[in-house]
């Protein structure tokens, strides 16, 4: 079926928006955000776009959205704060939420605007290999437990740390990879130089770093779980070892000039890149 994307104007596609947001995270209804908020937003310089899907007997089905609104940097520059991303359960794995973030590139590129910013889980690998090996963002900024304790079926029993991720849109380092489709294998990444912070067995994966390792060398890699979830709902102790393990990691790389760049999953397996130096803009 075809999923077109546009920007949402209907008061029942904004109440399906809240619909999805309770399929996608569980959420309950006091942390829906609702309808009336999206509208004002979409008016005032924010964006709501839909994915919507045709459906055989006619009509339309939202699948997917994004969210955000107008924001300013610490130094006082204008931006777009992306809020949420959200797709349907059932349409995972088709592009579309990637297909809705070039939307969002190219309509606030059209206000004049020239950064995004959006925060995500780091341990969500699926989020990570969007945000940084396709859309191109970056990463030097770690928040701990931004919303606390959150009841929804993806975070509740962690803190809610957050990776704030810049997506510079007409970066060079952006046009790489979203216009050309520029991005470097796990091997390339080795054959220069890059090291490995932490290992486990091959039939189960990496394992959260017991301390933070010395950090040298201009490229990093950190193996993280391809599916924190299963091991958020199964092992809850390695769960809370993999948040605080990866928040001194991430947190000590980020005081010493590194950068996270990308987010490579090959054969089963979840790596971030840091990279240290500057970073294109």
């Amino acid at each position: 079926m075809c999923v077109r994307i546009e920007a949402i104007e209907a008061l029942k596609d904004y109440r399906a928006v809240e619909d999805l947001q309770r399929e996608v995270w569980r959420l309950e209804d006091v942390e829906t955000v609702p309808d009336h908020v999206l509208i004002t937003a979409q008016k005032n310089g924010g964006l709501v776009l839909g994915a919507f899907e045709e459906e055989p007997e006619g009509g339309q089905r939202l699948v997917g959205f994004v969210f955000g609104f107008l924001g300013r940097t610490g130094e006082g520059m204008m931006k777009h704060c992306s809020h949420m991303l959200g797709v349907s359960r059932s349409h995972h794995g088709r592009g579309i939420g990637y297909r809705l973030k070039l939307a969002q590139r190219e309509h606030v590129l059209e206000q004049g605007l020239s950064l995004i910013t959006w925060t995500f889980d780091p341990l969500e690998s699926p989020n990570a290999n969007l945000n940084f090996h396709k859309l191109g963002a970056t990463c030097r900024t770690y928040f701990r437990d931004v919303y606390g304790e959150m009841r929804d079926e993806l975070n509740a029993g962690l803190p809610t740390d957050r990776f704030q991720v810049d997506w510079h849109l007409d970066s060079e380092h952006v046009r790489r990879r979203v216009d050309l489709g520029q991005t470097a294998s796990l091997d390339e990444l080795r054959a220069e130089g890059a090291k490995l912070v932490n290992d486990g067995p091959a039939d189960r994966g990496p394992l959260p770093p017991e301390d933070v390792p010395d950090l040298d060398g201009t490229t990093l890699l950190l193996e993280v779980p391809a599916d924190f979830q299963r091991i958020r709902s199964g092992e809850p102790v390695l769960a809370r070892r993999w948040r605080m393990s990866t928040r001194r990691l991430f947190e000590a790389a980020f005081a010493v000039g590194y950068w996270v760049v990308d987010s490579i999953y090959e054969g089963g397996r979840s790596t971030y890149v840091l990279f240290h130096g500057r970073v294109p803009t």
